[in-house]
């Protein structure tokens, strides 16, 4: 009899532990729905090259740029005027959460623009004015490693002919 007692509380307490989380769940499906939902009107956050130089030229304070490539020893070969390292992977510990203002842009780049976008999404539902340089390093730096892998990719994509539905 004890031992039905002890796993029916077991169940009883993992069951209203559970019930939280459930709606924690729930409400981070909606904020992240509610932030992807503004994307194609907000052109999806993406800022160009030209854009970031503009602002640097201009000496612009309103903005911060995240080099969010993943691997640390790229940012030491070069980046952007000003830019801040964190990668992508540590972008959303608390530490380096306090390094971004919430009144600036925060604008990430990464290598080839695809990466950079995992914090975007994540910043933006935290509330963060994030945005994306378009194509990456790729697009900022003269025959950068990233451009290769992309150019590398569009030759296999032709060489090998994938199928397409239509």
């Amino acid at each position: 009899m004890k031992r039905l007692h002890t796993v029916l509380l077991a169940v009883v307490l993992s069951l209203v532990m559970a019930v939280p989380c459930t709606f924690a769940a729930d409400d981070l499906a909606a904020k992240l729905s509610e932030v992807l939902s503004k994307a194609p009107a907000e052109k999806f956050w993406q800022v160009t090259a030209d854009d970031v130089m503009g602002m640097i030229k201009a000496k612009k304070t309103d903005f911060v740029v995240v080099d969010a490539r993943p691997n640390p020893n790229e940012f030491k070969q070069g980046h952007i005027p000003g830019a801040v390292q964190i990668p992508v992977q540590d972008l959303l510990k608390p530490d380096n959460l306090k390094k971004l203002p919430k009144g600036k842009k925060i604008i990430l780049v990464c290598v080839t623009g695809q990466t950079q976008n995992l914090g975007l999404i994540a910043l933006r539902a935290l509330g963060y004015n994030a945005y994306g340089m378009k194509f990456g390093m790729i697009s900022w730096q003269k025959g950068y490693q990233g451009g290769q892998q992309v150019q590398e990719a569009i030759k296999g994509a032709e060489a090998k002919n994938y199928p397409l539905d239509k």
